[in-house]
């Protein structure tokens, strides 16, 4: 048994050393970078999750659901945001929450 691991070990390894480069931009001269999570787009989606995340802390929600929210924007960037404000009932907590201190 030890030796049939050792041997899937090993073509794993030569398989991986043999392996070509599958997706370059430099053939083709992606400028926007649309799916490898940069350029212009990239930058949109973080500009808007640093927007709704600022929303988030000033809001008026207790401490943990701030952490909640935050996490579910900055874990999934696009679908966190849209997320956010279809379910999150922003009316209802926006104004003057301020800052909390978490500890």
């Amino acid at each position: 048994m030890h030796a049939i691991l050792n041997l899937f070990l090993q073509f794993a390894l030569i398989s991986l050393a043999f392996a070509e480069e599958t997706v370059s931009t430099a053939a083709h001269g992606n400028a926007l970078k649309y799916g490898s999570g940069g350029g212009i787009i990239g930058f949109i989606v973080l500009i808007l999750d640093i927007i709704v995340g600022l929303e988030v802390l000033k809001s008026s929600r207790p401490v943990s659901h701030k952490i909640l929210w935050l996490l579910v924007i900055f874990l999934f960037p696009i679908l966190g945001v849209i997320i956010y404000y279809l379910f999150s009932n922003r009316s209802a907590h926006s104004g003057s929450g301020g800052y909390e201190s978490i500890a």
